[in-house]
C-alpha cells in the first residue's frame, strides 16, 4: 500500500499539535491543583480539596494522553513486536487504582465533617472556585482547538467537563455558607464531586481491564465480524476463528479463517475482507488464514480447556503453508 508523503506529513503535524496542547492543558491543570489544595486547606473547604483531587485525574488523565502520543511513536522491537502503546493501558490501570484511594480518603473526611462541622471560610473558597472554573474553561478551549476526534484528546476533554461542573459545586457551596452559614453543603458537595470521580474512576478501569483482558471493540464483536463478511464479500464461503482485541484505546487487531467458494481467487479474497475490516471495522491490522475445504481444522484450540476435542487434531494434517498472512498495518 503507497501513501503520499503530503498524508503523512498531515498526520504527524496533527500528531505534534495534539501532543503540544495536550502538554500545556496539563501544566495549566498541575499548576492550579497545587492551587487548589492550598486554598481548600487556608479555607477549611472540603469541596476544593475534593475537587482538587478531581484535578489530580484531571492532570493525570492529560499526562497519560502526552504519553501515549510520546510512546506511541516508539518502533516496535525484537522483544516488543506490537510498539509501547500498551503503555497508556497499563497508566490508566495506575490512574482508576489512584482515583478509587481518593475517593475512600475524601469520603472518610466528609463522614468526619458531618460529625464535626469545622469552620470555612466563604470568602477564599469564592475565589478559588471561581478561578478554578476560568481554568477549567481555558483548557476545554485548548483541547477542543483543532483535532479533537482523537481518542485520548476525547478522553481529556471529558475529565475537564467533569471538573467544570465539581468547580460550579464549589461556586455553590461558598455562596450558600457565604449567605447562610450552613456548612454542612460542603462536605455535601464533596461527596457530590465524589460521584463525579466515581464515574471517571470506574469507566477508566473497566476498559483499561476490558482491553488488558484482550476485549473486543464495542463495534467490531466476532460475530459481527463473521456475519457481516459473510454477506457482503463475494466469494467467501465461510468465516470461523475469529479473534479481535485491541492493543490500545482505539488499535484493534483481528485474526481469522477464511473458506474460500470453489471458483473464487483466494488472494483477492483475503484482500476484499481486509478492506472490509479497515472500512467497516476499523481494524488496521489484520491476518487472514485461508481454510481448504480438505484441510479446515474443525476446532479453534483458544479458549478449550486441556483434555477436550482439540487435542485429538492432528495439527501436523494442517497445512499452514496455505496460509497467506497479510499485515496492511506494518506496511509503508
Amino acid at each position: 500500500m503507497s501513501h503520499s508523503h503530503e498524508g503523512h506529513d498531515h498526520a504527524s503535524k496533527i500528531t505534534v499539535d495534539n501532543q503540544r496542547k495536550v502538554l500545556i492543558a496539563f501544566f495549566i491543570t498541575f499548576a492550579f491543583m497545587i492551587v487548589e489544595v492550598i486554598g481548600g486547606l487556608l479555607s477549611g473547604s472540603l469541596a476544593l480539596i475534593a475537587d482538587a483531587g478531581h484535578m489530580v485525574t484531571d492532570a493525570a488523565a492529560l499526562a497519560l494522553s502526552y504519553a501515549a502520543f510520546h510512546f506511541g511513536k516508539r518502533a516496535a522491537d525484537e522483544r516488543r513486536t506490537f510498539g509501547y502503546l500498551r503503555f497508556e493501558v497499563i497508566a490508566g490501570l495506575m490512574n482508576a487504582i489512584a482515583l478509587f484511594a481518593i475517593l475512600i480518603w475524601i469520603t472518610i473526611e466528609a463522614i468526619d465533617r458531618f460529625r464535626n462541622p469545622g469552620e470555612v471560610l466563604a470568602g477564599p473558597m469564592l475565589i478559588v472556585a471561581t478561578i478554578g472554573l476560568v481554568i477549567n474553561i481555558a483548557v476545554f478551549w485548548i483541547l477542543t482547538r483543532g483535532d479533537s476526534e482523537h481518542v485520548n484528546i476525547k478522553g481529556a476533554v471529558l475529565h475537564v467537563l467533569g471538573d467544570l461542573l465539581g468547580s460550579v459545586g464549589t461556586i455553590i457551596a461558598a455562596v450558600v455558607i457565604y449567605y447562610t452559614d450552613w456548612t454542612p453543603i460542603d462536605p455535601i458537595l464533596s461527596v457530590f464531586v465524589c460521584l463525579l470521580i466515581l464515574r471517571s474512576a470506574w469507566a477508566l478501569l473497566r476498559n483499561s481491564m476490558h482491553i488488558l483482558l484482550e476485549g473486543a471493540p464495542a463495534n467490531a464483536s466476532p460475530e459481527e465480524i463473521e456475519q457481516h463478511l459473510k454477506k457482503t464479500i463475494p466469494g467467501c464461503a465461510n468465516v470461523r476463528h475469529v479473534h479481535v482485541w485491541m492493543i490500545t484505546s482505539g488499535k484493534a487487531l483481528a485474526t481469522l479463517h477464511v473458506l474460500p467458494q470453489a471458483d473464487a481467487n483466494p488472494r483477492l479474497l483475503v484482500k476484499r475482507v481486509e478492506i472490509e475490516l479497515r472500512t467497516k471495522f476499523g481494524i488496521e491490522h489484520s491476518t487472514i488464514a485461508i481454510d481448504w475445504p480438505d484441510t479446515a481444522p474443525e476446532d479453534c484450540c483458544l479458549g478449550v480447556e486441556p483434555g477436550g476435542d482439540h487435542e485429538e487434531h492432528d495439527h501436523a494434517d494442517h497445512d499452514h503453508a496455505e496460509h497467506d498472512h497479510r499485515h496492511e498495518g506494518h506496511k509503508h
